[in-house]
């Protein structure tokens, strides 16, 4: 019987919610046989379809059906095949949550097919925060509707009670108190991303933002992307402000990662992300491998972030002038298209060359193996935007973080991360900010040093990695908190469907 239920995932059309979602529907279907359709525009099915054939093992997945929803962007003034984040400027963004609200349409004949086809509704629809529509679909199709964030439990409380209520908006100062936080905490001005910042109820950022995030609030219950022990106050935050079941079923993260190995097969990244990396995973290998212990930095700002010229002038120099190894994943800067040809003037005259023929530094251009660098004994520290796979992903392996948030609810997360968690420290906050070179050089010689506070942080980030893949422990007597969060989720939506 169980192996008949049916789950119908709608995720965001981002590369960073792309990946947890089909993550969950991968572990949903191990953990249960159901069949989960993942549906989406073509383009992204594209993209998650060759994914899932880049699995070694994807007889794993044949119970995983993908289904393209009809959708031209162009009829929402989005350039054309603009279906996908990454396809556009930030400033294109919102016109692209705008325009989602029109796959609500073939979503709704999708379900009507699989209702005709299997003589009931799905069990249920789980949708991204994003897509709130889908909450009038399920109630209008007698299933259930779940949210599933794909951030962590405080970044994401944050962010829907920031939106939902703009706080910024009732004080003359760039701190204020956020609805569902103790009183004593205070969020600044500078941690809102440029449409948050904007927002004051009648703009189009608010306009379109908050009717899908409020809507998303009115879920049966929501699962959010990370672990019980490691943000015990984010999940009762998130609880307590939506009072609804949250289940926390992360580490979305592949199993070959969570072991004790020292180094990661060179196709986890690969599998996990299905990109095309700028670099063969080989060749990043063979470049750890020829430095020391905790001796690399390795910088990145996700899939969808870039910094200034500026900020990448002063960041190279800062890098050079460390003497310290490093990977630095690369992109052109703010203004520039992001797939676009890299110029070198946007570098220190000859940077490149010099780091190559010093084997200081290795610049990697677009993708790079993530996992398997950050899973590597030579990686020290992460330089990072603090998108929330990208955090998971150092914790998971023990790396303490130099945080850099770029947009979204990134700043958030930093905020957690440093003052609940002990693993981080900030740089600074945006693409336009200004840095210098010696506060850069600063923090990367703070966090490696490991007599100080930088001992502290690996300490506690290798405390964090054990939480993290005791999450997923199996034994009868001592499940982890994955393992009992997810029978926990199918066993309450079955119960529910039965009162339907």
């Amino acid at each position: 019987m169980e192996g008949q239920e049916h789950i119908v995932m709608l995720p965001f059309m981002a590369q960073g919610h792309l990946i947890p979602f089909l993550a969950l529907a991968r572990k949903i279907q191990q953990r249960t046989g159901f069949t989960i359709t993942i549906a989406s525009t073509t383009l992204n099915i594209q993209y998650l379809s060759a994914t899932i054939a880049s699995t070694s093992n994807s007889q794993l997945d044949s119970n995983i059906h993908l289904a393209e929803l009809s959708f031209c962007s162009t009829d929402y003034g989005l350039p054309p095949n603009a279906e996908n984040t990454e396809d556009l400027p930030l400033s294109k963004i919102a016109d692209l949550v705008a325009a989602s609200t029109g796959l609500e349409a073939p979503a709704h004949r999708l379900i009507l097919d699989i209702i005709a086809k299997e003589g009931r509704p799905p069990l249920c629809i789980v949708s991204d925060m994003y897509f709130g529509w889908a909450a009038n679909l399920a109630n209008n199709l007698s299933t259930v509707h779940v949210t599933f964030t794909t951030g962590g439990a405080y970044g994401s409380a944050a962010l829907v009670s920031i939106w939902l209520s703009l706080p910024h908006r009732c004080t003359a100062s760039d701190e204020f108190p956020v609805p569902g936080f103790p009183e004593s905490y205070r969020f600044h001005i500078s941690q809102l991303n440029p449409y948050l910042k904007a927002a004051d109820g009648k703009d189009s950022g608010s306009r379109i933002f908050q009717p899908q995030i409020s809507l998303s609030t009115k879920s049966f219950g929501w699962l959010c992307s990370t672990v019980e022990a490691i943000e015990p106050f984010g999940l009762e935050i998130l609880r307590n402000y939506l009072r609804l079941p949250v289940w926390s079923v992360g580490p979305l993260l592949p199993t070959d990662a969570l072991k004790n190995s020292s180094t990661l097969d060179s196709s986890v990244s690969r599998q996990r992300a299905g990109k095309e990396l700028g670099i063969p995973a080989e060749t990043c290998l063979k470049w750890l491998n020829s430095h020391g212990s905790d001796s690399v930095i390795y910088i990145s700002f996700g899939s969808q972030n870039t910094i200034s010229a500026t900020q990448m002038m002063e960041l190279a120099i800062a890098l050079e002038e460390s003497g310290r190894p490093f990977i630095w994943v690369i992109r052109p800067p703010v203004g520039y298209d992001m797939k676009g040809e890299f110029r070198v003037e946007w570098l220190p005259q000859g940077f490149e060359d010099r780091m190559s023929k010093r084997k200081q530094g290795l610049l990697v251009h677009n993708w790079a193996p993530q996992l398997e660098i950050l899973s590597h004994k030579s990686t020290s520290v992460f330089v990072s935007h603090c998108g929330w796979n990208s955090v998971m992903e150092s914790l998971s392996q023990g790396v303490p973080i130099i945080g850099w948030p770029l947009g979204a609810e990134q700043a958030f997360n930093s905020k957690m991360l440093v003052e609940e968690m002990g693993v981080s420290v900030e740089l600074t906050r945006g693409g336009q900010s200004d840095i210098s070179r010696k506060e850069v050089k600063r923090l990367i010689d703070l966090v490696m040093d490991k007599s100080g506070k930088g001992g502290e942080m690996r300490e506690k980030a290798c405390e964090i990695k054990e939480q993290i893949r005791a999450a997923i422990r199996e034994e009868a007597e001592d499940k982890g908190s994955f393992v009992k969060a997810m029978d926990d989720f199918v066993a309450t939506i079955l119960s529910t469907r039965q009162g339907l």
